[in-house]
């Protein structure tokens, strides 16, 4: 008999299950979709070219996942990329995130003096909440609730804080209640300068940057890091698909059986325990230990019975907050895009291609396509981020030729996307070729993800890609739901091991991490 079932087969549930195997536990991977990986996957979306389909950019998978699992054994290598990210500009300049600080400094100096000099601050105070953060994102959050041990382990946590100086302990304080432009008022002046952080802060956030809160989603794209290096984005060559192809390779060369094409129609409770699923075929599998990948709102609200639930906690399982606003597109190009900004600055090099390339350069105009969103369903001017990841990567397209992401921010998951799918496709490209002259005529193919297509293909409801708003109400000891926030469901037996729980969105690897040591110390 299996010891332990994952439902879902996206990386966290993949590291999940190589710790659980690990521990000497007999573990299946159930996945819904014909290949592992969730939305960390690298597919062939036009006939000779492949990209990585939703998840697009390494930084955050976590380095003691990497080790533990050892998955550049089994094939998996980083690069980095030689730009962080590009801000082309209306006026035809650009502002670029070089890779290096002094460099940075430079560049900013060009657009602010002064925020050149507040850098040193900047750095050195969100790096000390990075690295705090850091420090809590292989741990179990203490659950309220949960008697003596928990209070001690918040007691633990709140030392951390109290060592702290007081104004440390304010930094802390503005990174989890301010908005991202609050925030970045205390040391910045420059539109440019300020709307180029202010960007992370929307992305997977469906909120403007005035949003209370907003200054911890850019906090937590922050904390990452690419091969030891602390700050620098990365590629998986081979696409995205290359993480979790590794994972899943790991994770079977322990005896962790895999099972594609295997949906989860329902998890089984009996007296108050989880014991199996029902699969959509009708098949039965029992097991001791269920744990689940997805989305909180899909485990409680359609894979487990309402009566099997506390009442007060299904409720408000109901009403859990999902929807980040992006809209996907990959497209196959015929050739590299000309930026017009890159070709009017000297100091322009093939190197910029390499990073993110953002159109959306300063707070205003974030904020307008967040309220454009509000009243139309989508921006007239989108915010998009490039990716070209075949300037790092010859394995994804023909020789000559390459491939892109538009990552796309502030897009209604409640629209009717099947009727505007398309229409608005067309208004991206169109947006990119206002920056990139001849975009549009280089197009061979595109795949276009909507909010609505992420939730049908992935999992991801209302495209949220974070399996749940980052906001203060869910994260850390509440995220999914105070008193669950320890990766332990209602019902025994069952868990939780996604992007739901603590430390949240993106690919880390953490939560399956935290998960498995939890259901090992149950078992």
């Amino acid at each position: 008999m299996l010891d332990a079932i994952i439902i879902g087969g996206g990386h966290n549930g993949l590291v999940c299950a190589n710790y659980l195997a690990m521990a000497g536990k007999k573990v299946k991977v159930l996945e819904r979709r014909s290949v592992v990986g969730g939305a960390a996957v690298t597919e062939e979306f036009h006939p000779g070219f492949r990209n990585s389909v939703a998840s697009y950019t390494v930084s955050l998978l976590n380095p003691k996942v990497i080790i533990d699992l050892e998955l550049h054994k089994h094939g998996l290598e980083i690069v980095h990329r030689k730009v962080n990210n590009l801000w082309p500009h209306d006026n035809g300049d650009f502002l670029a995130f070089v890779v290096g600080s002094e460099q940075l400094k430079t560049e900013i100096a060009r657009f602010s003096p002064a925020d050149a000099d507040a850098l040193t601050r900047y750095f050195r105070d969100t790096g000390m909440v990075a690295d705090l953060i850091r420090d809590f994102l292989l741990e179990t959050p203490p659950n309220a609730g949960s008697g003596i041990k928990d209070i001690f382990k918040a007691a633990k946590f709140g030392n951390r804080l109290r060592k702290l100086s007081i104004e440390d302990q304010r930094i802390v304080l503005d990174i989890f209640t301010k908005s991202v432009s609050d925030f970045l008022d205390l040391y910045f002046e420059n539109e440019y300068v300020k709307g180029a952080f202010a960007f992370d802060g929307i992305v997977g956030n469906y909120a403007d940057t005035r949003t209370p809160g907003s200054a911890y989603v850019l906090m937590h794209h922050a904390f990452g890091e690419v091969n030891g290096e602390k700050g620098v984005w990365g590629h998986a060559i081979g696409g995205m698909g290359a993480i979790t192809q590794a994972m899943a390779s790991s994770a079977l060369s322990k005896g962790v059986e895999i099972k594609t094409d295997a949906a989860v129609k329902k998890v089984l409770v009996r007296d108050d325990r989880a014991y199996g699923v029902e699969l959509e075929n009708g098949d039965i599998l029992e097991a001791k230990i269920i744990a689940s990948n997805l989305n909180p709102s899909l485990l409680y609200n359609q894979l487990v019975d309402r009566e099997n639930l506390p009442e007060d906690f299904a409720r408000r399982m109901q009403h859990y907050k999902n929807g980040s606003g992006t809209f996907r597109m990959n497209v196959a190009l015929s050739e590299l895009p000309k930026f017009s900004c890159l070709a009017q600055q000297e100091r322009a090099t093939a190197d910029h291609l390499t990073g993110g390339i953002i159109v959306g350069a300063t707070c205003t105009y974030l904020d307008k396509a967040y309220r454009d969103s509000q009243t139309l369903g989508w921006s007239q001017a989108p915010i998009v981020e490039m990716l070209i990841p075949s300037t790092l990567d010859d394995t994804l397209a023909p020789p000559g030729q390459h491939v892109a992401s538009l990552f796309c921010q502030q897009f209604d998951p409640a629209i009717d996307w099947d009727q505007h799918r398309e229409q608005v496709a067309d208004l991206i490209i169109a947006q990119v070729d206002k920056y990139a002259p001849g975009f549009k005529q280089s197009v061979l193919g595109r795949q276009v993800l909507s909010p609505l297509d992420l939730e049908r293909i992935f999992g991801l409801t209302k495209g949220d890609i974070m399996h749940g708003n980052m906001s203060l109400d869910q994260m850390f000891s509440t995220r999914p739901l105070l008193g669950h926030g320890n990766y332990r469901s209602p019902i025994k037996g069952l868990y939780m091991c996604g992007a739901g729980t603590h430390p949240g969105g993106g690919v880390t690897g953490a939560p399956g991490h935290n998960a498995a040591r939890e259901i090992i110390k149950d078992n």
